[in-house]
């Protein structure tokens, strides 16, 4: 269902969507679009989980998606795609988080990176009553973003700052029109053992913060810059909360 709201400048769409049993509890997400451009918001839901309720969607600027419905259990990605377009053969794609399906629903791909992610997993640890977030730039940036939980004592997360502004040469990805739309993180870039965290440097001790993620986390403080940044960049909340996504915060 989706509900046009009164006479606005900014036009809000309300899409409603519910996945789920009767009587059982779900939670909502509200996107809304600060950028200055059209982006269309990818969701990746593990096979193991119950669905979101779109796996991708239209959003255009100073505009408002909520969903409900969302299974209070849900894990998984959303990311923003951007610069996208649909060519004569009627297929979509984007230059920037590109899921590759060739339509605006992502259908169970996931972002092409670099993307901004933002990660969930609702009613995690043992006592399966807390809900995990964070903002994740360890396959690097596309699109500054915020996570703000619904409930009192939960914090808001953000990577705010535009990093494709000041991208290293080394790792910016440079769109048709030669703009920056995209900054990779060292890992992928490079795709180095211990850039990656991975074979003989696969511990926290022997992978310490590279050069590549330090300049990720001086941008982002509270966003994951790279595999071992827990300390700083995992968020919690009582379950039960509603989350605001905003683009361009």
């Amino acid at each position: 269902m989706v509900a046009m709201r009164g006479a606005s400048p900014v036009v809000v769409l309300v899409l409603v969507a519910s996945v789920l049993a009767p009587g059982a509890m779900s939670a909502k997400f509200v996107f809304t679009n600060n950028c200055h451009e059209v982006l269309y918001p990818g969701v990746l839901t593990p096979a193991t989980a119950q669905a979101f309720p779109t796996t991708g969607f239209e959003l255009q600027p100073g505009a408002s998606a909520a969903y409900d419905g969302v299974p209070d259990n849900w894990s998984g990605n959303i990311w923003a795609r951007r610069l996208c377009s649909t060519d004569a053969s009627g297929r979509f794609s984007c230059e920037s988080g590109d899921c590759g399906t060739g339509r605006v629903e992502c259908d169970g791909r996931g972002n092409g990176p670099p993307s901004t992610l933002s990660e969930f997993t609702l009613r995690g640890g043992s006592a399966h009553d807390t809900d995990f977030y964070d903002i994740s730039n360890v396959d690097g940036f596309n699109v500054p973003v915020q996570v703000a939980p619904s409930a009192a004592g939960c914090s808001a997360v953000a990577c705010a700052t535009d990093i494709d502004a000041s991208c290293p040469a080394e790792l910016a990805v440079k769109g048709a029109g030669g703009a920056v739309v995209g900054c990779k993180s060292g890992c992928l870039a490079f795709d180095r053992d211990d850039l990656c965290c991975r074979g003989a440097y696969g511990t926290p001790d022997k992978c310490p913060p590279s050069q590549y993620s330090k300049f990720f986390k001086d941008k982002c403080p509270q966003a994951y810059s790279y595999a071992y940044d827990d300390k700083s960049s995992t968020f919690t909340c009582t379950s039960g909360a509603s989350y605001q996504i905003t683009f361009c915060p």
